[in-house]
């Protein structure tokens, strides 16, 4: 099965990163965030990846044109302008890498893809958001539900502290609100049918605000409730906080050896 990964925005949000490459592209434990979310496929058996491209795509196309440089040991002559490449580990991965277009909308790239997709079920997920989320217990969900769509429902951390106070607005009281007291939200790692290209009319589409609110509506789009680790890379914070789980060796979402 086809796993489709956005990697297409600009990320703005994280600008002291993405000046010179693209979100996905950022790395956490000196390897880019695109590479920790195929290796999360990858250990569960998905190995056949479509990138849609957009904000510097050549950057993630020569990353990987080069990825077995990358992950070799080499000894380079100057004299003789040699080079020698030593034994590395090879992914099995297959990558498709798709321009769709610096302005497309999510679900305008999604429909760019169409053509290497083919009339199949596929995964999709963002470039930008870890977890250890159990895919084929989503697919599962997808298949016992027979929806077009599945999305990944989760709750995000409590990003910031509850202040108590009484009527005269004295503070009362400081604590950290806790992890998943909030609503549940859009954790991608999505499982789709072929028939959600039809509600895709056009490259702006959006795939969150257009295509899947429209599918919602009908009826059409289940949930995964999924209660582990999900972290998205929106800020430089969100970053250090990624970094600091993998320096410290207990990374929720390094399932691989």
């Amino acid at each position: 099965m086809k796993v489709v990964i956005l990697a297409g925005g600009a990320g703005t949000r994280l600008s002291e990163e993405t000046e010179a490459k693209p979100k996905p592209m950022v790395e956490v434990g000196g390897k880019p965030m695109l590479w920790h979310i195929m290796k999360i496929y990858s250990q569960q058996g998905f190995n056949d990846f479509i990138v849609c491209l957009g904000y510097k795509g050549f950057v993630i196309k020569e990353y990987f044109h080069h990825y077995d440089l990358h992950a070799s040991d080499i000894t380079i002559d100057l004299r003789t302008r040699t080079m020698r490449k030593y034994a590395s580990k090879a992914e099995p991965w297959k990558v498709t890498l798709v321009d769709t277009g610096f302005d497309s909308g999510t679900g305008g790239r999604i429909r760019r893809v169409q053509k290497y997709i083919g009339n199949r079920r596929f995964l999709m997920t963002y470039g930008d958001g870890v977890s250890d989320v159990d895919l084929r217990a989503v697919l599962k969900t997808h298949r016992d539900r027979g929806k077009a769509v599945t999305v990944t429902a989760v709750q995000s951390p409590g990003r910031f502290g509850v202040i108590s106070f009484d009527r005269q607005e004295r503070v009362k009281r400081f604590w950290e609100k806790p992890a998943g007291d909030t609503l549940w939200v859009n954790g991608g790692f999505f499982v789709c049918e072929p028939e959600v290209f039809r509600h895709i009319p056009e490259d702006t589409t959006m795939w969150e605000r257009d295509t899947l609110a429209g599918l919602a509506r009908r009826g059409m789009v289940a949930a995964h409730k999924h209660k582990g680790f999900w972290k998205p890379m929106d800020t430089l914070r969100d970053k250090n906080e990624l970094e600091a789980l993998w320096a410290s060796g207990k990374a929720p979402w390094k399932t691989w050896p």
